[in-house]
């Protein structure tokens, strides 16, 4: 460990801890290839100081009002927008995307933040009288205990705020394991949410790698898992978790298809393809990687995301006109470059290359160019797999009934997109889609806040998705009550109005 860098440890019981641990990871600034922290990787001795935490404070937290709760949360939310350019910042420097996608990204985390503070609404209940003569019934639903939350590297603050805040207002104590490779941000997130009245206990972050992972999966005291990361990883996580009698939410890798009719608004469909596929260098769950390219509007739209793909600046977050910045790591842009030589390799025409890619004064930083394929097939790896990074696949069919298939036949199904200017095509291409999430002349159909995010197949493990009403369902369970009182009880009057 450099003593000279800055140090990054747990937050626990309302405090950065001192860890037990004497295990660090390095951190890096993707931009320049360079370390600039060392990372707590906690150990058991750590995480039972995070479990006990998050026990001792449950029982009091879970018994605080909604109402009460909602007033922190809604303190929470003042403090995110006071705060956002710092929490964008530190996003941008440990993962290289530009500062205003940081930011966006920052803001949809806190539409989560804003649905949570409905939360005395969120959890009315359902009432029904006489079910039988004098008979009452009713149902309410209540914390799980202690949740959990195991989150990627591509959305340091957002994704994590898919979570936690409604975890939170619903009850529950919630312990947060970030990515190692961008820590920083979920520090400023606990510190802000202490600042805001939370007691201590109730959020909790625990550096760590798979060691960590694995003490959350086994824990008996731990309800719930959420988790966002790759199929193989999500299958892992939704195996161990649902073995151990945990509810568990684990949402997998993405594959997604942008269709284009050829009635489409081929400068609308260029733009949201470029903006959906290279945005974020591409590391999205939601990116588009497919185009399908539908009959005659195939050689038009192929010029046109050619042309616009490679005047797109390249640059790091510092540069107010980049549009993507570099990719998380060393090891992950040479994951990119094979998988753009296996492409080649297996017939695709690449039409835009983004090897080899050098900014002046950042030649170690892990920049690459767009990438874009046209004839790509189904049977190729860079179809059949997800790349998580700037590489665009351009695949021609004949007809809207192939392009269906071929979305429909992925093992992926987290999100797709068509643009076009028939209705009845976008209605039968909404209903018949077996995919999660579906945009209509909408690059990336990310649902707001107060609806839900989850893909299918391949894509998601669990019954829920995230945030909106399946996160107040997911993090709650259900309680029905029946009642009968053979007599009346009578109370004095009380002319006191109440307040809670």
């Amino acid at each position: 460990m450099d003593k000279n860098l800055n140090f990054i440890s747990n937050f626990i019981d309302g405090r950065i801890a001192n860890p037990k641990s004497s295990n660090f990871g390095n951190v890096f600034d993707p931009s320049k290839g360079e370390i600039i922290s060392n990372v707590i990787l906690s150990n058991k001795d750590d995480f039972n100081e995070v479990l006990n935490s998050s026990k001792k404070a449950f029982n009091q937290w879970s018994a605080t009002t909604p109402l009460k709760r909602s007033r922190i949360l809604s303190k929470f939310k003042e403090l995110i927008e006071e705060n956002l350019n710092e929490l964008a910042e530190l996003v941008s420097i440990e993962h290289g995307k530009t500062l205003d996608d940081a930011k966006g990204s920052v803001t949809r985390g806190l539409e989560v933040v804003e649905f949570a503070c409905g939360i005395p609404h969120l959890l009315k209940g359902e009432f029904s009288q006489n079910v039988g003569t004098n008979i009452d019934s009713w149902s309410i639903r209540q914390p799980l205990g202690i949740s959990a939350g195991i989150t990627p590297f591509n959305f340091p603050a957002m994704v994590p705020m898919w979570m936690f805040p409604i975890a939170i207002a619903c009850g529950n104590c919630f312990i947060l394991k970030p990515s190692e490779k961008n820590p920083s941000c979920s520090l400023k997130l606990a510190e802000l949410f202490s600042e805001a009245g939370l007691p201590n206990g109730v959020f909790n972050v625990i550096q760590g790698d798979k060691e960590i992972v694995d003490l959350i999966l086994e824990s008996k005291d731990i309800s719930s898992v959420s988790f966002v990361g790759s199929t193989p990883v999500a299958k892992y996580i939704y195996e161990k978790s649902s073995k151990n009698l945990k509810r568990v939410q684990a949402l997998g890798g993405a594959k997604n298809h942008l269709v284009v009719m050829p009635d489409a608004n081929v400068n609308q469909a260029v733009d949201g393809i470029i903006g959906a596929a290279f945005g974020s260098a591409g590391e999205r769950c939601m990116a588009v990687s497919v185009a399908v390219a539908v009959g005659d509007v195939a050689d038009e739209l192929v010029e046109n995301i050619t042309q616009k793909s490679q005047v797109l600046k390249v640059a790091p977050w510092t540069d107010s006109d980049s549009d993507m910045g570099p990719v998380i790591s060393k090891e992950h842009k040479e994951k990119i470059v094979n998988y753009i030589q296996n492409g080649l390799d297996e017939g695709a025409k690449l039409l835009l290359d983004g090897r080899g890619y050098k900014i002046q004064g950042y030649e170690n930083g892990y920049f690459l160019g767009p990438s874009v394929f046209d004839n790509v097939n189904k049977n190729m790896k860079i179809y059949k797999e997800e790349i998580f990074g700037p590489v665009l696949s351009i695949i021609r069919v004949k007809n809207y009934e192939e392009a269906l298939n071929l979305v429909n036949d992925h093992e992926f199904g987290n999100g797709t997109s068509i643009y076009t200017s028939d209705g009845e095509i976008s209605r039968h291409f909404t209903t018949n889609t077996k995919i999660g999430m579906v945009g209509v002349n909408v690059p990336i159909p990310v649902p707001m806040a107060f609806h839900s995010f989850g893909g299918w197949k391949q894509s998601l493990f669990g019954d829920h998705a995230m945030h909106g009403t399946e996160g107040v369902r997911f993090f709650t369970k259900l309680k029905t009550i029946t009642s009968r009182w053979p007599k009346s009880i009578q109370q004095g009057p009380e002319f006191k109005m109440p307040t809670n």
